[in-house]
């Protein structure tokens, strides 16, 4: 065998090789409309609220569930929001912890949320199904990012290191941190996210000028 041969050999070993690893890898896309929605599984963009000002108060993300939309919307308060996902009824509110509410399921109050006295904020609610091995890009908000994960798992590389997201485990990423976000485990991840963003700048920005350094890829 000649070396020019025994190069393209190589060569194309080194491609498939390649190819495969980035077949065990699926990417997934930037969140986009629920209006754009073809599939169950991605990251979809259910509502947007503005909120403006926030109390001078520990602020928290607060999820209840109702049986229907009236009670829900009975509940609500100015920082409320009522929608469908992961097959249920939810009640987000953002704003000073509270109480349990009547006629509703409470299931965590994430916080408190790192914010800025004097900012303007939206809350962009996202329902995020991701199958296992799936990778974000990196990428960052103009405001604090807050994860809920109902079922599976997510590990999220940041400057600061990684946090990992499941079932009684919530997560927050303070404002302008870079991140990528790795579906681990062996289970559908299937979570509600709150970017709670500055009104006047955009809500998500990709990034290039950081790199994860993998540790997600071993999270266990």
């Amino acid at each position: 065998m000649n070396e020019y041969t025994l190069f393209r050999r190589t060569s194309l070993a080194l491609l498939l090789f390649s190819g495969a690893l980035a077949a065990q890898t699926p990417k997934l896309e930037s969140c986009k409309p629920v209006s754009e929605r073809t599939g169950p599984e991605g990251c979809w963009i259910l509502a947007s609220k503005p909120l403006g000002k926030l109390p001078n108060q520990p602020v928290f993300w607060t999820l209840d569930v109702f049986n229907d939309h009236n009670s829900a919307q009975a509940a609500a308060t100015s920082g409320s929001t009522v929608l469908d996902a992961l097959g249920r009824i939810w009640l987000l509110t953002v704003g000073e912890k509270s109480a349990a509410p009547i006629g509703g399921l409470r299931i965590t109050q994430v916080g408190p949320l790192p914010i800025k006295a004097d900012e303007d904020y939206t809350a962009q609610y996202r329902e995020s199904i991701m199958t296992p091995g799936a990778v974000s890009r990196v990428h960052i908000h103009s405001g604090p990012e807050a994860f809920y994960t109902d079922t599976g798992e997510t590990c999220l590389e940041t400057t600061s290191g990684k946090q990992v997201g499941r079932n009684g485990h919530d997560v927050v990423v303070p404002e302008g941190e870079p991140m990528e976000l790795i579906a681990t485990g062996s289970e559908t991840r299937r979570g509600l996210v709150l970017v709670l963003h500055s009104s006047a700048k955009p809500h998500t920005t990709v990034v290039t000028d950081w790199h994860s350094s993998g540790l997600c890829k071993t999270a266990k």
